[in-house]
């Protein structure tokens, strides 16, 4: 037996609608309802796929007469939009891939498919168009990734991580995937200097806040380091032991949520600083620290294995001891006020998120800015403020939020305002002072302590005094213990976030 077709021998065309114009994805409204079969549908909802299938509703019970009746449950289920993945229509199949959320920290690739009977192709596929919209938004599809696996980061499990966490949830969105190893500490600084600026759009790494540290600075040695940091977005998916990067820019420490959210991320300026040290300079993203951040963090390696513990754990040593830090340092102040601090990240955080990048990519001889402020080893500009800090217990410069998942130390900052956060605390305040402190930040009320020094900096320069060793941390790793000099450049780096403009963190309170 055969059966006739439209004209043009498509089987999904409706021959009634013959001649009609071919429906655009525009042309789909919100609650658009797509049939997939006499007992199923798929809606387009206010903020989910809403799939109607009544074969849902009948499910064999035990407590039933033995599962001999029917059991009617529910015909419907929703799917987020941000969770849908891709859709795709094969031959007679739409099939529709997305992230299951198994638990609080997982999700899981999963599917919905059926064979569609007797429609109009056009529509389907219009419909289809409409969907990823959904999903999607402004938001790059297929994104083209190199991908960086750190196997000796944090427990070493990097490797399965990405295996059963990632890699399926990058594959079902249709993302392109080259993936590399990194051999020995340094390597991904090598990679990324050598990298095809054009062939890429994401740099993803599979480890810690160390790999990404290396990539920014193997970009920063591109002869066109300007540009490949403008074009290349860097992004952390969380295989080491500290992940501060992703819990600012995908909300979560989770490799699996993290690579939903990396899928569905926007291209998000964010400011790097330039640290000078002797003839030396270096790109930080996160954070800078001398004092008991600095030695909490560095001097706990040998207890890396208890995770982020090791940092409370160091950190409350250090505090109940009162341990001093004493350094002359010199700022090149923007805020200096917390009630103007918080009004400026309260108007940045009520602004709409972008629709676009809308810096210029820079041109392909474009190296790393001119430094405005020159190095440590230049005199000290005539607008700096110099002074004296003998009894120094912290001081913590921040471009992002969170340094860990419950430390929110730096609740102010924005990913691309121009200014480090800066933190400064005596180490002479009373020991109970200096406990609630510590509570304070996992909180939320670090910030509005009267005892937190809190300012917003485009520049400094720090110079310790009175010890002949000490820790310096610039992301996490160790520097000589001599004086340095940091200064932003807005916007000079490129991330991917949930917001185009914010990190995943609670604001400043008073």
């Amino acid at each position: 037996m055969t059966s006739e077709s439209g004209s043009d021998g498509d089987p999904f065309k409706d021959p009634s609608v013959a001649g009609t114009q071919t429906p655009q994805p525009g042309d789909i409204p919100a609650g658009a309802t797509l049939p997939v079969g006499r007992s199923a549908s798929l809606t387009l909802g206010t903020d989910s796929l809403i799939v109607l299938d009544e074969d849902f509703g009948y499910s064999k019970s035990a407590t039933n007469c033995c599962g001999l009746l029917p059991n009617k449950n529910k015909t419907t289920r929703s799917i987020p939009f941000f969770n849908i993945l891709w859709a795709e229509l094969s031959e007679s199949d739409i099939t529709i891939r997305y992230a299951r959320t198994v638990s609080k920290e997982t999700v899981r690739v999963a599917y919905i498919n059926y064979t569609m009977e007797k429609t109009d192709r056009a529509f389907v596929d219009a419909w289809i168009e409409r969907l990823l919209d959904r999903a999607y938004g402004v938001s790059q599809r297929q994104k083209r990734l190199k991908l960086l696996v750190n196997p000796f980061g944090g427990q070493g499990s990097a490797q399965k991580l990405y295996n059963r966490e990632i890699e399926p949830i990058l594959a079902a969105a249709r993302c392109e995937i080259d993936v590399e190893r990194t051999k020995y500490s340094g390597h991904a600084v090598e990679i990324a200097r050598d990298l095809d600026t054009d062939a890429y759009d994401v740099i993803a790494c599979c480890s810690g806040d160390g790999v990404p540290h290396e990539v920014f600075n193997g970009l920063a040695q591109k002869k066109d380091a300007a540009r490949a940091l403008t074009k290349l977005a860097v992004v952390n998916l969380p295989c080491g032991s500290g992940n501060a990067m992703s819990w600012n820019l995908n909300g979560t420490g989770s490799p699996s949520l993290a690579a939903l959210a990396v899928v569905k991320g926007l291209r998000t300026p964010l400011d790097l600083i330039s640290i000078t040290q002797g003839d030396r300079r270096t790109l930080s993203f996160l954070s800078q620290a001398v004092g008991i951040v600095a030695e909490s963090d560095l001097a706990t390696e040998h207890l890396r294995w208890l995770g982020s513990v090791r940092f409370t754990y160091g950190f409350l040593v250090r505090l109940l001891g009162k341990t001093l830090y004493p350094a002359d340092i010199a700022v090149k102040l923007e805020l200096d006020d917390k009630t103007t601090i918080r009004d400026a990240y309260k108007a940045e955080s009520e602004k709409p998120p972008p629709t676009h990048d809308s810096r210029a990519i820079p041109a392909h001889t474009a190296g790393l800015p001119q430094l405005k402020y020159g190095t440590v080893t230049d005199s000290l500009p005539a607008d700096w403020q110099l002074v004296p800090h003998d009894n120094l217990g912290n001081f913590y410069a921040g471009n992002m939020a969170y340094m860990s998942p419950d430390a929110n130390f730096f609740s102010a900052a924005l990913p691309s305002d121009g200014c480090m956060d800066l933190v400064r605390i005596a180490g002479d305040i009373p020991r109970k002072a200096a406990v609630q402190s510590l509570l304070a930040v996992e909180s939320g009320a670090f910030y509005s302590m009267p005892l937190v020094h809190y300012s917003k900096v485009s520049a400094y320069r720090i110079v310790p005094k009175n010890q002949a060793h000490g820790y310096i941390s610039i992301d996490g790793e160790r520097i000589p213990f001599e004086p340095f000099q940091a200064e932003v450049h807005r916007g000079l780096g490129t991330v991917l976030s949930r917001t185009g403009h914010l990190y995943e963190a609670e604001g400043p309170r008073l």
